[in-house]
């Protein structure tokens, strides 16, 4: 079964909008004491919350961990719970290991005197992306089923009842008065709906340009009248704002993972022409290969460039000053590079020995979402 390389692209834009779009919401502010303290430049800059759209990508993680999951279940002849016990390993050994460097790096930073603030920032932003995977084990485990019913109903049909309780969701959030604590129901159910197009299209459901166009102003017409209804704009959340469209996932994170994988579909033909190209093959295989590790650490190395660099007490600009404007967004992008230097340096030392350098390699290890 040969790979899908525009899924392979797909992916690799999925795991890059997750980092990028943390690294720039995510301003760590050096205060009077020492300690670092979390702001978001969207408070400043509500006119960049429509850029939330293109780098909040959590729709087409899952999508492609779906297909990735029929992919690997097709060609599993050991048994379906001998597969999921695979799947799951690829999860959780990364995870753990980043919980157990994580661990002795906090001891560590404790004993050095780190400020209270900082440690606390530090842990809050390290096990901020574990949030994703209850409802991506959930998901995996029930793919039998849902293969099954994708192919007995069609994706449609599977999706709307999660689309409902989303809905749902949504309603008993504004109906109940302000402080109630609504149960996270939505959060595996509002992402089983691009995990079921992404199986869909491993069946071959989407196959051709009139699904994914139908997928794309489908969801984006649902994007438009959820804005009209009064949907919050950012695709993530805001420090201070009454509603989040991330926590839990609304009806219009649900429509923008939606466009977002007719978009992509609708790119499939474009993309399949790039990848022939050796560097963006390359770009895409690297990220697809270590693409776990890259989610898993991306914040830690945000957190730590941050406050290693803070100890002098020097207020950098884009770095630990307050993000209150365009000059601090602009600041923040130079020190992309920096940043993305040490992830990759850190994800390459993190790297199983022995595991293979190219993603066309048989048995390339690369995340549970893989083709």
């Amino acid at each position: 079964m040969s790979r899908d390389r525009a899924i392979d692209a797909l992916r690799a834009y999925a795991i890059g909008g997750v980092v990028l779009g943390h690294w720039l919401v995510t301003g760590l502010v050096l205060a009077d004491d020492g300690g670092l303290h979390q702001a978001s430049p969207l408070v400043a800059l509500p006119g960049l919350a429509p850029v939330t759209w293109a780098l909040q990508t959590l729709g087409l993680f899952f999508f492609t961990a779906g297909f990735g999951s029929a992919r690997s279940a097709a060609r599993y002849t050991d048994g379906a719970g001998r597969w999921l016990a695979h799947r799951s390993r690829r999860l959780l050994l990364p995870t753990l290991a980043l919980l157990g460097v994580g661990a002795a790096v906090l001891l560590a930073a404790t004993v050095a005197g780190t400020p209270d603030d900082t440690l606390a920032v530090a842990l809050r932003l390290a096990l901020s992306p574990l949030w994703f995977l209850l409802p991506l084990l959930v998901l995996v485990a029930m793919t039998g089923p849902l293969r099954a019913a994708v192919r007995r109903w069609g994706p449609l049909r599977c999706a709307a009842p999660a689309v409902a309780v989303v809905a749902g969701g949504d309603l008993a959030i504004r109906l109940l008065p302000a402080g109630t604590t609504v149960p996270p129901a939505t959060v595996a159910v509002a992402w089983a709906v691009p995990y079921l197009l992404g199986l869909a299209y491993a069946e071959g459901r989407l196959a051709g340009r009139r699904a994914a166009t139908t997928l794309a102003v489908g969801g984006a017409a649902a994007l438009v009248a959820l804005l009209a209804l009064g949907y919050p704009v950012s695709a993530v959340g805001v420090p201070g704002a009454g509603l989040s469209n991330l926590n839990p996932p609304s009806l219009l994170a649900v429509a923008l993972a939606v466009t977002q994988v007719g978009l992509g579909l609708l790119a499939r033909p474009v993309l399949a022409r790039l990848l022939t190209r050796p560097l963006p093959h390359g770009a895409v295989a690297a990220v697809n290969r270590d693409a776990m590790r890259i989610y898993l650490w991306h914040q830690p190395v945000l957190v730590g460039v941050t406050a290693l660099t803070a100890r002098g007490g020097l207020a950098l600009p884009g770095l630990h000053t307050a993000p209150d404007g365009v000059g601090w967004l602009l600041a923040r992008c130079w020190w992309l590079p920096l940043l993305a230097i040490v992830l990759v340096t850190l994800v390459r030392a993190g790297r199983p020995v022995g595991s293979p350098r190219r993603l066309g390699h048989r048995s390339a290890r690369v995340p549970a979402g893989s083709n």
